[in-house]
C-alpha cells in the first residue's frame, strides 16, 4: 500500500466512531477543487504500512474505525490484503471512493471487507468530463452507485459544490440521478489550501445562504441529506 498520508485521531470521518485515517497516493482524476494536490501527484512522502499497523494496534479499544481515503484507495493493488489485516485486529473499515473501479468495490464488499462506503459524485453525467479534467467512462461510476445502493453497507453519496463549475441545477439533476439513496451530503468547497487548480485558490466558497436553499430543493430526493463544511 503506498501510503501518502496518515491521520491518529478523527471524531468526524466515520458514523459514531473514533477513528484513524490514511490517504493512499494516486487518482484516476485531477479535480480541479481537489484539495490533496501531493497525494493525487504523488509527490507526498510514503508513510510505512507497518507504521499505520502498530499503531492500530496499541490503540484498540480506543478507536474502533479505519478510514482508507485518498486519493483513490481502489487504485492500490494490495488493498484486499491490507485490509484483511485490519479486520484481524477487529476495526471497521470505511472506504472513500470515486466509482472508478467498480469490480474491485464489489469484490472488497462480497468478502466483507468494507464496513462503509463514501462516494464521490462529481457532477451531473453530463459534466463529469468538466469536473474531473479526464475523459471519464460514466457507466463505471453508475455501476458503482448501483452496487453502494443495493450492498449491505452503510454508505454516503456526497457533492463538492464548487462555484464557477456547479451550479443548484446540477446538484439537483444529480439529486435526481441517485433518488432513493440512504444519505446524501452537499460539501462546501473550500480554498484555504492549495488546490489542484490554482485557478479557483481565488474563487470564494457559494454562500451559506445559496447552500441552504440548494439542500431544501434536493431533500426530498434522500431519505438522509444535509451540508457539510459551514
Amino acid at each position: 500500500m503506498k501510503i501518502g498520508g496518515f491521520q491518529k485521531t478523527s471524531l468526524l470521518d466515520y458514523p459514531d466512531e473514533i477513528s484513524a485515517i490514511i490517504w493512499t497516493v494516486g487518482c484516476d482524476f485531477r479535480c480541479p477543487f481537489c484539495y490533496n494536490k501531493d497525494i493525487v501527484l504523488g509527490k507526498a512522502g510514503l508513510v510505512p504500512e507497518e507504521e499505520v499497523l502498530v499503531f492500530l494496534q496499541k490503540r484498540k479499544g480506543l478507536l474502533g474505525a479505519l478510514v482508507i481515503s485518498g486519493g483513490e484507495p481502489l487504485m492500490q493493488e494490495d488493498i484486499a490484503d491490507f485490509i484483511k489485516k485490519i479486520k484481524d485486529i477487529d476495526y471497521l473499515v470505511k472506504i472513500d471512493t470515486n466509482g472508478m473501479h467498480p469490480e474491485k468495490l464489489k469484490d472488497l464488499i462480497d468478502q466483507k471487507l468494507i464496513d462503509y462506503v463514501a462516494m464521490d459524485i462529481k457532477a451531473p453525467k453530463n459534466k463529469y468530463d468538466k469536473l474531473t479534467d479526464i475523459k471519464t467512462d460514466i457507466k463505471k461510476v453508475e455501476k458503482s452507485v448501483e452496487i453502494i445502493k443495493n450492498s449491505t453497507v452503510g454508505y454516503e453519496f456526497k457533492t463538492t459544490f464548487t462555484p464557477e463549475l456547479l451550479t443548484k441545477e446540477d446538484i439537483v439533476e444529480i439529486a435526481k440521478w441517485l433518488e432513493g439513496s440512504k444519505r446524501f451530503y452537499l460539501q462546501q468547497f473550500k480554498n484555504d489550501v492549495p488546490l489542484l487548480s490554482y485557478k479557483l485558490e481565488n474563487v470564494s466558497p457559494y454562500p451559506k445562504e445559496y447552500l441552504t436553499e440548494t439542500l431544501e430543493a434536493i431533500k426530498p430526493f434522500f431519505k438522509n441529506c444535509d451540508v457539510r463544511g459551514i
